[in-house]
């Protein structure tokens, strides 16, 4: 086990950049696109992954240190700290079962390829650690092995299974032939925020209402540019952290660039991923008489658009406020919250981009998320425990992206329930 953990270690190590690479050349030998442009692919989706990452850290950097800024302006007092994903999936791969999964989901999504159960090859395994986290909790709280890896099963199913089913729309408004998203954040806050934004686009009043970046740009023109609207949104959240002049400007500025350097980066992967989608189609259609196959991919991907970014920038000041006035909630929201554009990758495209409609409805999922958080904290605090330092001043440690997740929420409700009956 020490031995597979190292192994597994060493190629987490490599980062998202490294390993994808890696990856698509394989992929690509498998659907028989010649050695050359197989590793042409692989080194450009490598690039487009370091651009993505690289305007990811940038929207981190800077939406951390604004809404630290608010939680200090305006006086937030919670006893459950937000971690962020980074010190959770930290946490997963220090438990003793994590190392087990990689294989274990690579081969239950392969077997379900096989039978026709899903048409979604997942090969985002940077993000395999959602399943790991879900095989760790039903582990460390029951003790069982086997209820551990059944957890970790159950989840890469229940992902797949939103992948497939929400990959046409996610292809039609991103405009990415041939891709899905199985990250596990995604899939669960789409688990409330779909049938969330459904009924909201049915309360009169509130269906006419149709702001998109495209009638935003139609109607006020420049205003309406994403790079602007970056502009306006960065500027708010300075405002709101009480920001002097200079850092307002400087924030401001920064978001612009996201805003327009993403869709960028995003474009750059694509540029990898197509001949590789094209020898994909092509060998399945040789096959499988015309079987679609969707790759699975990062919904970071979301990011390159500007509904789907506006959304998530938008619900940092709204999930800080729910935080405050919700009965019950004892998690102040700070690691996750550049993260948040993730959660709203499959609530956006159903609503085509309609942001007004994805922020009503990402509210209502992050609101239940925060309950979910919760619950979740003594879990994760127990599992946190001589692995990551505790933020300052936190008597228990959660997160939205995996204790607000209902795909992990689930599993811990039915250890506990494992334990009660047995």
């Amino acid at each position: 086990m020490g031995t597979l953990m190292n192994a597994v270690q060493t190629v987490l190590d490599m980062g998202p950049s490294v390993m994808l690479p890696i990856i698509i050349f394989i992929v690509g030998l498998i659907f028989r696109v010649k050695p050359g442009r197989a590793l042409t692919s692989g080194i450009t989706v490598g690039i487009g992954m370091i651009g993505i990452n690289l305007v990811i850290d940038l929207l981190t950097t800077t939406v951390g240190p604004a809404a630290q800024a608010m939680v200090e302006r305006f006086g937030l007092n919670l006893t459950v700290i937000d971690a962020g994903w980074p010190a959770i999936s930290s946490i997963t791969w220090a438990q003793p079962i994590a190392g087990l999964m990689i294989p274990i989901v690579l081969v239950v999504n392969l077997i379900m390829l096989g039978l026709k159960w899903t048409k979604t090859l997942n090969i985002d395994i940077w993000n395999y650690w959602h399943m790991a986290a879900a095989a760790a909790t039903a582990y460390i709280i029951t003790g069982n092995v086997i209820m551990g890896i059944l957890a970790g099963i159950i989840y890469t199913v229940f992902c797949l299974i939103i992948a497939d089913k929400t990959a046409y729309q996610v292809q039609e408004y991103y405009g990415l032939e041939g891709i899905s998203f199985a990250t596990g954040s995604a899939a669960g806050y789409a688990v409330f925020g779909i049938p969330a934004a459904w009924l909201i686009s049915k309360i009169p009043g509130i269906n006419k209402i149709n702001v998109k970046p495209e009638t935003i740009q139609k109607r006020f023109g420049v205003f309406g540019e994403p790079m602007i609207m970056g502009l306006i949104i960065g500027a708010f959240l300075a405002i709101l952290g009480g920001y002097d002049i200079t850092g307002i400007l400087q924030t401001a500025m920064t978001m612009g660039g996201i805003m327009l350097l993403m869709p960028r980066m995003v474009k750059i992967l694509m540029e990898g991923l197509t001949p590789i989608q094209e020898g994909a189609q092509k060998m399945l259609q040789g096959r499988y008489k015309g079987r679609e196959i969707f790759l699975g991919m990062d919904a970071a991907l979301a990011t390159g658009s500007p509904a789907a970014l506006s959304t998530g920038l938008l619900m940092v000041p709204i999930t800080l406020f729910i935080a405050v006035i919700l009965p019950g909630n004892r998690v102040l929201p700070f690691g996750d919250l550049a993260t948040i554009p993730f959660f709203a990758a499959l609530i956006v495209p159903g609503r085509k981009g309609n942001i007004v409609h994805s922020v009503l409805a990402c509210t209502v999922a992050v609101t239940i998320g925060l309950y979910m958080a919760t619950d979740f904290a003594p879990a994760i605090t127990q599992m946190g425990e001589g692995i990551v330092e505790f933020p300052e001043g936190a008597a228990q440690i959660s997160n939205l992206d995996t204790g607000g997740n209902i795909l992990n929420w689930v599993f811990l409700k039915a250890s506990e329930l494992y334990n009660s009956v047995f």
